[in-house]
């Protein structure tokens, strides 16, 4: 079954390509893209449990010459059912999600914000939030970059009625549209271990917590029973070229073991 997609998503989406079009031509510097604070435009694809992702990025001009920024469009869980191996039962041929970002950073002083915008197709559920990020010294080859934010969630809701009829009342579930059950904190930080010069590893903890909303959001809105949830994200980076590397992702939070969680392996090229 396809979902529609909600308006504001749709038109973030519009943004982010009228952004490319009026930006300048990509540099000829190459950007580390070991760094989480890099900004640069980009293509890249992978395969995942779920399925197929795609995804591409495009800088833009904000006019202010101590800062740059993009926009990154992903579009994750392509044909789940043929490439996918999670054995979900869940998996089928529709996408998963979206996913819009749009993301700056000060050359300045290391320090970043960034829009990040989650819709899961199959909930018809879009998680949007925004957080600062902050790149701290070297300590040797390990880098950490703190972040804090707060997001809100827009859901396609139903309640629960009956309707009564000449042989007795039943239950249904009726739509009532799109509606914010919540708000939420968001807490955790990106981290970079460089190996080698071409190879690194990420660590990324992110700590969300519900803030207020709903009865329902507030007991459950990580989860049958979670208010808040604990997300764990590493990956293992290999740089082939200056502009190409491929990379291996794990995700998964305090209610799932290692190999319960989302793998995938992607490639990216800078442009």
């Amino acid at each position: 079954m396809k979902h529609p997609v909600p308006k504001v998503l749709a038109l973030a989406l519009v943004s982010a390509f009228a952004h490319a079009e009026s930006a300048p031509e990509s540099s000829e510097q190459v950007q580390d893209m070991s760094d989480p604070l890099a900004v640069y435009t980009q293509g890249g694809f992978g395969v995942s449990d779920k399925g197929l992702n795609l995804k591409v990025g495009q800088t833009y001009d904000t006019g202010n010459p101590d800062t740059m920024a993009m926009n990154i469009i992903e579009v994750k869980g392509i044909a789940g059912e043929q490439l996918g191996w999670s054995g979900s039962s869940k998996r089928d041929d529709s996408i998963d999600s979206l996913r819009f970002r749009n993301f700056s950073v000060d050359t300045t002083n290391g320090r970043g914000a960034q829009l990040d915008m989650n819709y899961n197709v199959e909930k018809e559920q879009l998680d949007t939030s925004y957080s600062f990020i902050q790149a701290l010294p070297k300590w040797g080859a390990l880098q950490l970059y703190p972040l804090a934010g707060a997001g809100a969630r827009i859901t396609n809701g139903q309640v629960d009625t009956t309707v009564d009829t000449e042989s007795g009342t039943y239950p249904i579930d009726k739509s009532i549209g799109y509606t914010i059950p919540g708000v939420y904190g968001v807490v955790g930080m990106y981290s970079k271990l460089a190996i080698t010069d071409k190879i690194w590893v990420n660590y990324n903890p992110m700590w969300l917590t519900a803030i207020a909303g709903s009865d329902d959001f507030m007991e459950s809105a990580f989860g049958q029973g979670n208010s808040e949830v604990f997300a764990n994200e590493v990956s293992l980076s290999y740089q082939i070229t200056p502009r190409f590397n491929v990379r291996y992702f794990a995700n998964w939070t305090q209610e799932q073991e290692f190999k319960e969680g989302d793998q995938r392996i992607e490639v990216n090229y800078q442009f």
